[in-house]
């Protein structure tokens, strides 16, 4: 019948390893370092004597505690290595439990006798690594994981940790190999459960400890100077593609190397000790249960040299070695095989030299080839040597005066080295995303010659354009990148997007454009029809002179165009395509482009027939409801880019859609579909660095502010109250008892009338945070400005209305339950400097105000979320605000809003993924990371 499991809940108590005579006959004890019951069902309960700290001394106490076998507790200690909520000291034991077990993995594993000659294993032999691990689990072990005093010494003495670590790794290894499934487990020494006396083994145990600290390992150094060329009839079994050299090291200094041939002659053995040989032997006999050619060695008088065939190579090259690395084999190899082959595939033009600079891209004639290429150390191969490597049936083969190792993968594509001929369309899709498709897995690729200059135009930085001589206009600097950008663009035949936010400046930039290309042929307009006289007006404004006609109304024309604008609507246009299509035109330009996001509809198709070297289209709404309406736009400017619908929709349209519902649209679908459109879309934001440099400045401060006594005492008390009930919950329970506490915390830092709900408070003299904003609204108030105060609660927001009420201070509150126009009323006081100070509720102010007239924003209290205290920010520091902005942060010093503080400002990308959830991430925090976060810390 199975044995019941030790409840998890025991991880969290203090862990002890009691050793024994017999090291499977060691305990584990459970017990409480604070004195707290220990979980029911966990055991039954013993006596335990430990060493408290007392006073300036120690002194011994019995405690109750539950013990368990070596081979029950393990599992616990296993998964407590790994828990945070574990007592540290469990979790040092599991730490030592997890090595204990990766050496009996490892077969590390001893067979001797104890002192009273009773048979039992012991862990080893340990090699450096191993060593320095025991010493790191025994110097982080605390005490109580060592606070069994030893028996019958005064004065009063603990056990020493690493002595105590190492008893510990004994009794796993004694325990493990005595199961049901270990052969005669009834009865034979070192197999049986039961103390088996074994009387003259004493001098062979003794020579089997010295190998258990100090043994030896093997690694294996593989030889190509046997590698030969043979004839194609020889057999295969009898061809030998090289050696391994066996080579013997000593575990405990892996500085001490030498090969096996040296140790069989005597030349070496002086530093390994007199079992280096059969150790040696040992280490191979188990290496060879991994990779069975080894045991071939065991047959030769020195196990110095095994001659390997081709499979045999192939597999030590491959697979094996990973398998010997993993059993503690390393696999050396030779210098010259450090330089490796690679592969890449790339996409060049099929007729070398013609250019695809400065014309349509997609209307070329010529297809793009692709291509495997292969290089050595980065070097390209010439194509013989490609035809050498085509033809290779070894693991190895020389290239460039060297043995290179060959994957079979490579010799393939160096026989299929064509992948076939795209078109312009894929070819450009392949060269921007950076992968493509080869028999249906996705693989890097690069562009060469032509296409790589191409990329790397579209990609690269811009060259500066200056403004146009014809311009009356001073443009902005961002003016000046997007009209390179369209340079650059109608330049080569590609067209492009502009997708700047409304407001930024499109048509001017548009104009520019036009006087830059300085074309003979007129520049078309497409565009509402309440956007013709801004467009009339904007041209004779900016363009003085430059000729601009309206091809809209009953007597509209054509006839004797000489450059310039022509001007026309959406509805003009699908009536008078085909008039307008017979017209050369040197630019066409769709202005509110979403007019046309539908590629099905009249004014769409229509749009499509009128031919132009440039197409431009201006648009603040990209897209607005689906990736249809991108391919309709791009498709248009740049016809064959996104290729038919139907495939857009199943290549990229669908992957994105579907990430975007499942992790929010961060993935491999969207990072691919954005860096094919990012060249020819371009798209900048009024909130984007740099766009709108007429923003003042903004600061920000953090104004520590001490606790009054009463916050001190309250604050202490809910925090000691508090945990005390958390500490024994679990789950929901807890997770909503560390809200509430967190809550009940904040309230108590902004001021004790709001954590006890005062009915009719008394208010001045019973916060710091209150003291400081009367400081601070003195002092802004007396500079005659004007502040923004954001809370989180409405009831704090209340208490500070009557307070600075009674102060004769005018303010306003704003919250959740004020009516849309009480909102809009106090927004408009507010604007026009009626009231100085506007109280608001984090949550209800926060997004949509425009309150610009404050030069001040005060946070009384923190938010989790910094982008939160941003929005609530961003009130007031917005387009039309012409003074700087200084906002103020208030912080309660030494509580665990200034713990949070520090995660803010100290560790931003750190806040932002672990705080960006708000405090919910905060409830999953252990006792102790809670303990740290809400304790009262008092200032130095």
């Amino acid at each position: 019948m199975p044995q019941p499991q030790p409840p998890q809940s025991l991880g969290r108590r203090a862990a002890v390893f009691l050793p024994a005579a017999v090291p499977r006959e060691g305990r584990v004890a459970f017990w409480c370092p604070e004195g707290e019951p220990l979980p029911e069902g966990a055991g039954t309960l013993q006596p335990l004597q430990v060493v408290r700290p007392h006073g300036s001394g120690v002194r011994t106490r019995t405690v109750p505690a539950v013990t368990l076998s070596v081979a029950e507790a393990l599992p616990l200690l296993v998964r407590a290595a790994r828990s945070p909520a574990a007592h540290p000291a469990t979790r040092a034991w599991g730490t030592a439990a997890v090595q204990a077990l990766s050496l009996a993995a490892r077969g590390r594993l001893l067979p001797g006798l104890t002192p009273d000659g009773v048979d039992a294993w012991r862990a080893g032999p340990l090699d450096a690594d191993d060593v320095g691990h025991l010493r790191a689990v025994a110097a982080a072990l605390p005490y109580e994981g060592h606070a069994t005093p030893l028996a019958g010494r005064r004065p009063l003495a603990l056990p020493e940790p690493g002595a105590l670590v190492r008893a510990f790794l004994d009794a796993v290894a004694d325990t493990l190999p005595r199961t049901p499934a270990a052969p005669f487990a009834a009865g034979p020494p070192f197999a049986a459960v039961e103390p088996q006396r074994v009387p003259g083994m004493q001098e062979w145990a003794a020579q089997v400890a010295v190998g258990a600290d100090a043994g030896v390992g093997i690694s294996l150094r593989l030889d190509l100077s046997a590698f030969r060329l043979f004839d194609e009839a020889e057999p295969e079994d009898v061809r030998r593609a090289g050696a391994v050299v066996v080579q013997v090291h000593s575990l405990a200094d892996p500085t001490l190397v030498t090969d096996a041939a040296q140790l069989w002659a005597g030349a070496a053995a002086a530093g390994f000790g007199p079992r280096a040989r059969i150790d040696a032997v040992l280490a191979l006999r188990r290496a060879g249960r991994v990779w069975p050619p080894l045991l071939r060695l065991l047959d030769q008088p020195v196990p110095d040299a095994l001659a390997l065939s081709d499979p045999e190579l192939e597999d030590l090259l491959g697979a094996a070695a990973t398998r010997l690395e993993r059993a503690g084999v390393v696999v050396r190899w030779p210098r010259e095989l450090a330089r490796t082959l690679t592969a890449t595939a790339v996409v060049r033009q099929a007729a070398p030299g013609s250019a695809i600079d400065g014309t349509a891209f997609f209307d070329a004639a010529s297809l793009f080839a692709f291509s495997w290429e292969l290089a050595l150390g980065g070097e390209r191969l010439t194509p013989s040597e490609m035809d050498a490597l085509a033809q290779a049936h070894r693991p190895v083969v020389r290239l460039r005066d060297q043995w290179v190792r060959v994957d079979p993968e490579l010799v393939r594509k160096a026989r299929k080295r064509e992948l076939g001929l795209l078109d312009p369309v894929d070819a450009l899709a392949t060269v921007l995303t950076g992968t493509a498709e080869v028999d249906g897995e996705p693989v890097e690729a690069v562009p060469v010659g032509a296409l790589a200059a191409l990329r790397d135009r579209l990609t690269g930085e811009l060259g500066p354009v200056p403004a146009p001589a014809g311009l009356k206009a001073t443009l902005r600097d961002y003016q000046l990148r997007g009209l390179a950008w369209l340079d650059l663009m109608t330049s080569l035949g590609l067209g492009g997007c502009l997708a700047d936010d409304m407001g930024l400046g499109k048509t001017v930039t548009l104009i520019a454009l036009h006087l830059h290309r300085a074309r003979p042929e007129p520049t078309l307009v497409v565009c509402p029809a309440s956007l013709l006289g801004n467009w009339q007006r904007e041209i004779e404004r900016f363009a003085p002179g430059t000729p601009v006609r309206r091809f809209h109304g009953g007597d509209r024309s054509l006839h004797s165009l000489e450059g310039g604008f022509v001007l026309t609507t959406y509805g003009t246009m699908r009536a008078s395509a085909a008039r307008l299509a017979a017209q050369s035109w040197g630019l066409v330009v769709a202005d509110e482009a979403q007019h046309v996001k539908n590629p099905h509809s009249a004014t769409a198709k229509a749009l499509r027939t009128i031919p132009a070297p440039a197409r431009v289209a201006l648009t603040g709404t990209p897209v607005e409801n689906n990736l249809s309406e991108l391919w309709a736009l791009l498709d248009w400017t740049t016809p064959g880019l996104l290729g038919p619908l139907t495939t857009f929709r199943a290549r990229h349209a669908r992957p994105v859609e579907h990430q975007q519902a499942e992790d929010g649209g961060n993935g491999a679908a969207v990072a691919r579909l954005s860096a094919l459109v990012r060249p020819f879309l371009l798209r900048r934001r009024k909130s984007d660095p740099g766009i709108a440099p007429e923003l003042p400045p903004k600061t920000g401060t953090d104004h520590p502010v001490s606790l009054t006594r009463e916050q001190v005492s309250l604050y202490q008390a809910a925090v000691e109250e508090a945990m005390a009930v958390i500490e024994g919950s679990e789950g929901i329970e807890r997770r909503g008892m560390i809200m509430k506490l967190l809550a009940s915390l904040k309230q108590i830092c902004n001021h004790p009338a709001q954590y006890l709900r005062e009915a009719d408070p008394r208010i001045p003299h019973r916060s710091g945070k209150l003291a400081l904003l009367d400081e601070l609204l003195d002092t802004i108030l007396a500079e005659g400005g004007s502040v923004l105060v954001f809370t989180q609660y409405v009831t704090m927001a209340r208490i500070l209305e009557r307070h600075l009420a009674a102060r004769n201070v005018p303010t306003q509150l704003l919250h959740g339950g004020t009516p849309v126009p009480r909102r809009e009323e106090l927004v408009d006081r507010f604007q026009s400097g009626e009231v100085p100070v506007f109280l608001l509720s984090l949550k209800a102010a926060g997004t949509g105000l425009n309150l610009t007239r404050a030069g001040h924003v005060i946070h009384y209290d923190r938010w989790w979320n910094p982008a939160v205290e941003e929005q609530a920010t961003d009130r007031a520091y917005r387009i039309g605000q012409t003074q700087p902005v200084q906002v103020h942060r208030i912080i309660a010093e030494g509580t665990v809003e200034d713990r949070i503080a520090e995660l803010l400002a100290g560790k931003r990308a750190l806040a932002d993924a672990v705080l960006g959830t708000g405090e919910t991430a905060l409830t999953e925090l252990t006792d102790r990371q809670l303990a740290d976060l809400v304790s009262l810390r008092r200032p130095a």
